[in-house]
């Protein structure tokens, strides 16, 4: 029992969260007069931070080792998501705000946390961190176009603007992370276990924080349509997982792509990044609701994600 529930500790952590949020919302709206919800694109540009100070050369390998992998991967990501997430969208009703919502958390990169799912599922971990960096890193430029061509229909869409907050919460931090990793140089590789057990931290209160400063000002909303908003990442992240699966799988009968790699794809095409979609809601669009299906899916992903990778790892792959 207790190893299963280390496993789920981040998920039952996801939970708790946004329960609290949801019955105590007073508890995350202002204190001592400030804002919370102001501080939310810096606890997602501190997570930004540490995955850079963790990037080395080694981690881009498997960019000159399975560069079809990374590639099928990409397009998935960047065309699947967006475009299942339009899909969800229409058929539950949303509109609006929630409707922009829906597909901003389906046009932005991998979440960091398909990673740890990948180890747990038996697939390529490096092939995995590599997707997760190269998505992270080309999302500042795909990402708004995507926001413009998909959602400009349910609210206005600074594009320019959405560009200018991605460089500062991606590229700039993670560029940050990466000087400060060539920097520490040795002293980092000797303490590295502390470091990245310190850094795991500061990722899952990023998350945590986001997801109840988004959740509290949207309570009565989410107890009247909270069943909903949750099928939607339910069948979102599905649709992810399926095609991301199944289309390596065809693709693999022309390309060097295993078993390994297609739940590798698998994973990384149908978990998001849920905190980046929060802050862009938050900072860009200057909506929370916009940031309750980046919430939902934060929860869903990791519950959905653990789940596959329990049922993945007691059935190796045979390549």
């Amino acid at each position: 029992m207790l190893p299963f529930l280390k496993r789920q500790a981040f998920a039952i952590t996801i939970i708790a969260c946004a329960l609290c949020a949801v019955a105590w919302p007073g508890w995350f709206d202002t204190w001592f007069g400030v804002s919370l919800k102001d501080y939310v694109p810096l606890s997602i540009q501190l997570i930004m931070f540490g995955m850079g100070t963790t990037l080395t050369l080694k981690d881009f390998e498997s960019v000159v080792k399975k560069p079809w992998c990374v590639a099928v991967g990409a397009i998935l990501q960047f065309t699947v998501m967006p475009l299942a997430a339009v899909l969800v969208a229409k058929i539950l009703g949303f509109e609006g705000e929630l409707a922009a919502g829906m597909v901003l958390i389906g046009s932005v990169a991998g979440g960091m946390a398909s990673n740890v799912i990948a180890y747990l599922a038996r697939a390529n971990v490096a092939l995995s961190v590599t997707m997760t960096c190269v998505s992270t890193l080309v999302s500042p430029l795909i990402t708004p176009l995507l926001m413009k061509l998909l959602a400009g229909q349910y609210v206005a869409v600074d594009t320019v603007a959405m560009l200018i907050s991605m460089l500062k919460l991606v590229l700039v931090p993670v560029g940050a992370g990466c000087v400060l990793r060539v920097a520490l140089g040795r002293h980092y590789d000797a303490h590295k276990k502390p470091i990245d057990a310190a850094l795991q931290a500061v990722a899952m209160f990023g998350i945590c924080y986001s997801l109840v400063v988004c959740v509290a000002p949207n309570s009565e909303k989410l107890k009247a349509a909270g069943l909903v908003i949750l099928l939607s990442s339910v069948l979102h992240t599905s649709i992810g997982y399926s095609l991301g699966y199944w289309i390596s799988r065809f693709l693999g009968k022309v390309l060097p792509i295993d078993e390994r790699d297609a739940r590798t794809v698998a994973i990384e095409v149908g978990m998001q990044n849920g905190g980046m979609a929060a802050a862009l809601a938050v900072g860009v669009l200057h909506s929370t609701v916009a940031a309750l299906p980046a919430n939902a899916a934060a929860v869903w992903m990791n519950l959905s994600g653990s789940m596959l990778a329990n049922w993945w790892n007691k059935r190796p792959p045979k390549s």
